[in-house]
């Protein structure tokens, strides 16, 4: 049956975020409907149209309230689906020269865009008002005076009349919704579900440590102040229905008024925002003036470190602290939010015993890091992104006793006490060598499978994707121990701290773009001062295990003319360039590389080091291919090359083991007699071409390539120097 305007009992389909489906109902029969049926993201439900308006009123939850017309089964085809819309007596619902818009959801077999959906429908509804002599209705997008819904899924059709226009979510307040806004409903699902009701109505308080924007204060400021949350919004959907009763929701908005003129004064509980953004803590405020709330609501600029107890809460009830922290949704981010999430629980703690905390968050492993147990959990959405609401008791303080900061775990004071032995290891070596750059850890315990590397006062962190025989979960959560003990061992900002994961590579998939910071710094190694990127590339322009191969090619190009193939970001051609000593270095060079975005690397090495361009050229060109083509000899040749490379931009693939030969052959053509080739890779297994034993005088010296950094992996990388026979010493 198909409802009219007078309806007493009208059919409501009201929409809410997924996961909010049990407080909906919960909030629609307390508003005086009476729910029927809850499905995934909805809640059907009888109303009269007064209860109708209040929903749209005063529902904190919902999206949509849809008075719906007809529900129909078998629908497939367009045809169908016309006819379904045509028997809808569209004449009692939209007033004459109304204007009509359609949002169509859902598909068929035959209706497989929502565009062609919702061309169909609108199909309907004229077919419906012109065989009774009707105008049709004009159609208007964006501000329609009727807007029609109508979801089709598997066969099953809804058509109905959005009572409340755009959505109820969106409360009118709010236009500065600063970095990362939590929408209005899911904030006051939050509230919900951490009891703030019941301790707004004891005139408790609330703090918000991170209130970004504000919007979960303000909607705590509503609730306990009484008022409803679309008493901002000027217009509803149900305003350009034909059976609209306008003095209804006259008397309806007059009541809402008058509750919230007396709630705000009687309201006894104060809400305090913390955050150190500026912006956001002017959005929070023209936010809260706009809800008619600024008086309730005490913003200040601070960070977690100056977390305390408002002034004057000390004798007041404990109350509730809750927020919605960033996630580190991008693994880059993790170093610092792992410290952030400690500190919250650190001063929560300290400075709120008997409180109740809630943490909003879409990873539970920072949860975890507060130091709280979680005594519930409700798993909700925030947008695409499964979340979690964490409620924590603080605990009360013993008299005299400071707040206990949780003890390490036992795996991450093993993994803190072997940075400091690592530290130690060193430091004799660091100190003599003045070396900035260099690894201090490297997967030394397998559970912690993860390479740490100092870049002067920076750590890099490369975690080592775990094997699908190891629990997801585990991996996270020792990698977060480790994130947390590094910044304390080594004395730096977590903000100073880059995490990276490596998996298995192939090609020049170290050399692909991770992010766009365009974020660099200055190191020294040894005479060079070279550029840094810890962000954008998964590795940083300087490769920390070849650091002897470059110091040595600084030793051996004083008056030589040097080759570097395979370039990359150029250090070792600015080793070779200063040389080491009073010898000096490289008359003149030559750098070859692909990669437009690392010469330009190296040239900017090579500005920073004041070398002449003229005579220390970088030319872009596979490399085999320029090698087929060139002419010109060198004294001293450095090819480094990739593993294996299947870049677009070559003619062909690249495997270091099969092709290393032919390389290695061009190469020597080059070679002018008395020079050296210093061949390197990083083929763990690589085995050198029997052949060029036979044909050129090689010596394997890769023993002697590692400083005390690197020394536990002697396989990490292949040298061999190679000169012509006749040349100097015979193959070893």
């Amino acid at each position: 049956m198909n409802p009219t305007p007078s309806d007493p009992s009208l059919d409501l389909q009201v929409t809410c975020p997924r996961g909010l489906e049990e407080l909906l109902s919960e909030e629609l029969e307390a508003l005086g409907a009476v729910p029927v049926k809850s499905t995934v993201g909805a809640v059907s439900a009888r109303a009269d149209r007064v209860t109708a308006y209040r929903v749209c009123l005063w529902s904190r939850l919902a999206n949509r309230v849809i008075l719906c017309l007809v529900r129909d089964e078998g629908i497939a085809t367009p045809e169908q689906l016309r006819e379904a819309v045509a028997a809808i007596p569209w004449e009692a619902h939209l007033p004459l020269s109304a204007s009509l818009a359609v949002d169509f959801h859902g598909r068929s077999e035959a209706i497989r865009h929502t565009r062609f959906g919702a061309q169909t429908v609108k199909d309907g509804v004229v077919d419906r008002l012109q065989a009774r002599g009707l105008p049709r209705p004009s159609v208007d997008l964006k501000q329609p005076d009727l807007r029609c819904y109508a979801n089709l899924h598997r066969g099953r059709l809804v058509v109905g009349i959005d009572l409340s226009g755009v959505s109820l979510h969106r409360r009118g307040y709010r236009r500065d919704v600063g970095h990362a806004p939590l929408k209005e409903n899911l904030a006051a699902a939050l509230l919900l579900r951490a009891g703030w009701p019941e301790l707004a109505r004891q005139g408790a308080p609330l703090v918000d440590p991170l209130c970004g924007a504000g919007t979960l204060l303000i909607e705590a400021a509503m609730m306990a102040a009484d008022m409803a949350p679309g008493l901002a919004r000027d217009r509803f959907g149900f305003h350009g229905w034909a059976g609209h009763d306008e003095g209804s929701w006259r008397e309806l908005r007059r009541e809402a008024e008058a509750r919230a003129s007396i709630g705000r004064k009687r309201c006894r509980s104060r809400f305090y925002g913390l955050d150190q953004s500026p912006a956001a803590l002017a959005a929070a405020k023209a936010n809260a003036m706009r809800a008619g709330i600024p008086a309730l609501i005490e913003l200040r600029g601070a960070g977690l470190g100056e977390l305390a107890s408002p002034q004057g809460l000390a004798e007041a009830s404990p109350g509730l602290l809750i927020t919605n922290p960033p996630y580190g949704e991008r693994l880059g981010e993790l170093p610092e939010l792992v410290t952030l999430y400690a500190r919250l629980g650190e001063r929560v703690r300290d400075a709120f015993p008997g409180w109740q905390l809630a943490v909003f968050t879409a990873n539970p492993d920072l949860g975890h890091r507060i130091g709280l147990r979680a005594h519930k959990q409700y798993a909700l959405r925030n947008g695409p992104l499964e979340a979690k609401l964490l409620l924590m008791a603080v605990p009360e303080r013993q008299d005299g006793q400071a707040a206990a900061t949780p003890a390490r775990s036992q795996g991450a004071q093993m993994f803190a006490n072997r940075l400091e032995k690592n530290r130690r290891r060193l430091k004799k070596w660091l100190k003599r060598s003045g070396e900035q750059c260099y690894r201090l850890y490297d997967a030394d315990m397998p559970e912690y499978a993860m390479a740490v590397d100092v870049y002067a006062d920076w750590v890099h962190v490369q975690e080592y994707a775990a094997p699908k025989s190891v629990d997801v979960d585990q991996a996270q959560k020792r990698l977060f121990e480790a994130l947390a003990v590094i910044p304390e061992v080594l004395e730096v900002a977590p903000t100073r701290v880059v995490v990276k994961r490596r998996q298995r590579q192939s090609g020049r998939a170290q050399y692909e773009k991770q992010a766009a910071t365009g974020e660099r710094f200055e190191v020294r190694e040894g005479p060079a001062r070279l550029w840094i990127n810890l962000r954008d590339y998964l590795d940083t322009g300087l490769f920390l295990d070849h650091r002897p191969v470059r110091r040595m090619l600084g030793e051996m190009a004083a008056d030589r003319r040097f080759l570097n193939l395979f370039c990359y970001t150029g250090a070792a051609t600015v080793q070779a360039a200063l040389g080491n000593g009073e010898a000096g270095g490289a008359t003149e060079s030559v750098s070859v590389d692909l990669s437009n975005t690392y010469l330009q690397w190296a040239r900017d090495n090579f500005a920073l080091n004041r070398l002449d361009p003229g005579r220390h050229r970088v030319v872009r060109e596979d490399c085999l291919r320029w090698l087929e083509r060139a002419n010109a000899e060198f004294d001293l040749i450095f090819m480094d090359p990739p593993t294996f490379s299947n870049s677009k931009k070559m003619e062909e693939t690249l495997d270091i083991q099969r092709d290393h030969g032919r390389l290695v052959r061009l190469a020597m053509a080059r070679l002018a007699p008395g020079g050296t080739l210093v061949f390197s890779n990083n083929q763990r297994r690589f085995k050198l071409d029997a052949d060029l034993v036979d044909h050129y005088a090689v010596k394997e010296i890769s023993g002697q390539t590692f400083d005390p950094d690197f020394v536990r992996n002697p396989d990490l990388h292949h040298v061999f120097l190679i000169r012509h026979r006749g040349d100097g010493e015979a193959s070893a």
